[in-house]
């Protein structure tokens, strides 16, 4: 009977794993402004290289837990930096409202 030798497979770690993950994480501290929905979109379209090569790799891989973790934060971040802007336009729209009705409402 012939012994087979295998060697074993280093796995390599994913490139921007962890970038992706600290972009997500600031994505959500940032939330409250624009930057936080900038950062979760480079945070996203950074990932989806690497996900793309552990989708076609998996077993050469590793990492996948940050990678993962970085774009659900991100998706937060996103989701986060929309609803601030959207509740900005809100005010604006409040405040511009009533400055007209106390333009039209006065004489000069």
């Amino acid at each position: 009977m012939a012994e087979q030798k295998t060697t074993p497979q280093i796995k390599q770690q994913l490139p921007n794993a962890s970038a992706v993950l600290v972009l997500g994480i600031l994505s959500i501290v940032s939330g409250c402004f624009i930057l936080g929905l900038v950062l979760g979109i480079i945070g996203l379209a950074i990932s989806a290289k690497d996900k793309k090569m552990y989708d076609e790799h998996p077993e050469g891989y590793t990492g996948y837990g940050s990678l993962n973790a970085g774009r659900i934060l991100s998706i937060i971040g996103i989701v986060i930096g929309g609803l601030t802007i959207l509740i900005w336009i809100i005010w604006v729209l409040i405040l511009g409202g009533a400055f007209l009705t106390f333009l039209n409402g006065a004489s000069f």
